[in-house]
């Protein structure tokens, strides 16, 4: 599945799904109960992709909802000040905009706790759907997370198919979060109902095990269920699968070793990352996700614009935040110049 160029519309990207206000410990290597004090920044996966790919020189907007309160506040003013448009995202009363906690304990401890009780995006609607230029798009993005309660399930179903029938290409990031769900095999239903109208599938090894999930006894979470899971199982089996229910991608993220690139009817292609060293994890998948989608949208070749995607992840890792923290054209450029190039 090679990009091609498509006619111009209003948008490149056009993303839908969790916002909110994240915290992160400013004690890198503390223990979270030995946490003094937060950096306040803007995450949720759709929302920093589609700030990461308005940095890379896209026309982005973003379908969430936040509730009437400052946090809410606090998250549409970074978005506007970054350029994503935001002008159809609604405000939910008596809901509140979600909020995350996490604590950096590199390499690879990362303890993260969501608060998204009765939070404002989970109610995106059908009606917000209809609200929004859904279909003037080249790219339509949405997360796993999206489908985990109604109303938003079936308002992301509802806006999947919409920018199918306009033309646009549909992207799911799995984005597999298990304390979002009351039932980890409820995942993999839900995401599979969706395969009918993606075109492209991002996610973990992890992620793709637990979209094709019909067992609970293959799952680990850990973190005490909070923030992570393995999933095991045979991927390569899991990614055909995903295949034969739709996409004709599959983009599996591999961490410091680059990504692969899974299509129908053809070997896997492995593309390699760029070695740096761990800061934080968090948002690294969502800035690929951004440079593949840039790639992507300017027809670039799968193999470079996963490379960009790897440059943008690699950057993202070193750094303390995720959307503060997606990287800008000329500098992502010039960090893969500096090691070999796209």
């Amino acid at each position: 599945m090679e990009p091609q160029r498509q006619p111009e519309r209003a948008y490149d990207t056009f993303h839908m799904g969790r916002s909110g206000m994240d915290l992160y410990s400013n004690d890198i290597g503390a223990r979270f109960v030995d946490i003094r004090s937060f950096a306040a920044y803007v995450g949720g996966s759709p929302t920093n992709m589609s700030v990461g790919c308005r940095r890379l020189g896209l026309k982005s907007a973003l379908l969430t909802a936040f509730g009437e309160d400052p946090v809410g506040d606090f998250v549409a003013h970074f978005l506007t000040q970054e350029g994503v448009d935001i002008a159809f995202s609604p405000r939910k009363p008596g809901r509140h905009t979600s909020a995350v906690v996490l604590g950096i304990e590199p390499p690879d401890k990362f303890p993260l706790v969501f608060y998204r009780d009765n939070c404002a995006d989970i109610a995106l609607s059908i009606d917000d759907v209809l609200a929004a230029p859904i279909g003037e798009s080249r790219v339509f993005q949405f997360a796993g997370t999206n489908l985990s309660q109604e109303p938003s399930r079936s308002a992301t179903l509802y806006a999947a198919e919409l920018a199918r029938k306009a033309g646009a290409t549909v992207v799911l990031d799995l984005d597999f979060r298990p304390n979002q769900w009351h039932d980890p095999r409820a995942f993999g239903t839900a995401v599979r109902s969706a395969l009918r109208c993606a075109d492209i599938i991002m996610g973990t090894e992890d992620e793709i095990n637990a979209a094709m999930l019909t067992d609970t006894r293959s799952v680990r979470l850990t973190h005490s269920q909070i923030s992570d899971a393995r999933v095991s199982g045979n991927t390569a089996e899991h990614v055909a699968d995903l295949l034969d229910l739709g996409p004709a991608l599959v983009v599996e993220k591999l961490g410091e070793a680059g990504c692969r690139i899974h299509q129908r009817g053809r070997a896997p292609e492995d593309v390699p990352g760029f070695p740096v060293t761990v800061q934080n994890i968090l948002g690294a998948g969502d800035a690929f996700g951004a440079g593949f989608l840039y790639g992507y949208v300017k027809g670039w070749s799968l193999h470079k614009a996963a490379r960009l995607g790897n440059a943008c992840g690699a950057m993202v890792v070193t750094r303390h935040g995720c959307s503060i923290s997606m990287p800008f054209w000329d500098e992502v450029i010039a960090f893969a110049d500096e090691r070999g190039g796209l």
